[in-house]
């Protein structure tokens, strides 16, 4: 058994490098074993709409040292984010997933590892049908299922985004390894942001953010059709929820005879205490709950690094929670207090 290891670095901070605010984190170990940590770059101040794109750090070492921060896209004065990220295990192409003033769909890719990215492509009319009005790809990371297919999770809005039973979680995928993408299923109405884990049974679970204010924990809903269609959500109690986004990601596939699923999220009636849960009944019960930081923080994305540390890159601050963007990394060892190892 390994000793308890934590250690954590802050990539983006508010402020710095041309930029009054960082939000949005998303996250993706690649198959080199480069660490992609993205989110939104706001150029003039904290509010989720104006001049916004997309900026990156990476990391070659697993997270021990980080490049300078790059822009992978901007669009003059137009609101760039949103972003979700995947890579395909078969052609190693890396696709990102953003959306242009919360209205139009757009796709990229990087064939380098990350390094460079091709021009963005529209695929908005694949996507979005004529009675949605704002959309959100992500945020955080996509999956690739066993199957291949590719699956972005998505959120919109029918009609007015002033009233809850009008948000709906969506996903979106492609069968052809990125090559063209097509809209899954929705969920019922006052769903909001959400991600998606493949279980050991072939079905699909995602949590999801509840666009109904009164409800303090996550929504979970099931898929048994690749996200062609979803179950009606249900609340799971265990899961407290601030109306935040949350990630969700695989650890281990039962190779040592357990099933590891984590979860991170505000466990907490407002946007404080980030937090990371695991399951080892593929999102059954949440067995094992630790606190990241106690103080102000929202959102959240989780990576599985090559060593098998996990990475949460989480928003956090000391008075307000967009206060910068840090990753944190950490082995089971210190995420089950000595009771698991992977050895």
């Amino acid at each position: 058994m390994q000793q308890p290891w934590f250690r954590e670095t802050e990539l983006f901070t508010s402020g710095a490098g041309g930029y009054h605010t960082y939000r949005i984190p998303a996250l993706i170990v690649t198959s080199q074993g480069t660490v992609l940590a993205l989110c939104e770059g706001r150029r003039y101040a904290q509010y989720d709409h104006g001049k916004i794109d997309i900026v990156m750090r990476r990391s070659h070492d697993g997270g021990t040292t980080w490049s300078d921060m790059q822009v992978v896209h901007a669009d003059g004065e137009h609101t760039i984010g949103n972003v979700s990220i995947v890579q395909d295990r078969t052609t190693e192409k890396i696709w990102l997933l953003f959306c242009k003033d919360n209205d139009g769909v757009f796709a990229m890719s990087s064939d380098d590892d990350g390094a460079t990215w091709s021009e963005p492509r529209d695929i908005t009319t694949d996507v979005k049908p004529d009675n949605w009005t704002w959309y959100a790809t992500g945020p955080g990371h996509g999956i690739q299922l066993s199957s291949g297919r590719l699956v972005i999770p998505c959120d919109h809005s029918e009609g007015t985004r002033h009233h809850s039973p009008f948000y709906f979680s969506h996903t979106i995928h492609s069968d052809d390894h990125g090559e063209t993408w097509q809209i899954g299923g929705s969920t019922s109405g006052s769903t909001d942001e959400c991600q998606v884990v493949e279980l050991q049974d072939g079905g699909l679970y995602m949590t999801v953010r509840s666009a109904d204010r009164s409800l303090t924990t996550r929504l979970a809903t099931w898929s048994e059709d690749g996200g062609e269609s979803w179950s009606e959500p249900e609340a799971v109690p265990e899961l407290i929820d601030p109306i935040c986004e949350a990630s969700v990601v695989r650890l281990t596939g039962g190779g040592d005879g357990r099933d590891r699923i984590i979860f991170s999220n505000p466990a907490s009636n407002q946007r404080e205490r980030m937090t990371v849960q695991m399951s080892y009944d593929e999102c059954r019960t949440w067995e094992v709950s630790k606190t990241l930081y106690v103080g102000p923080s929202a959102y959240s994305d989780l990576a599985v690094l090559s060593d098998m540390t996990m990475g949460c890159f989480y928003e956090r601050g000391s008075e307000r929670l967009s206060e910068s963007i840090r990753f944190a990394q950490f082995n089971i060892e210190w995420l089950t207090d000595g009771a698991d190892t992977l050895e």
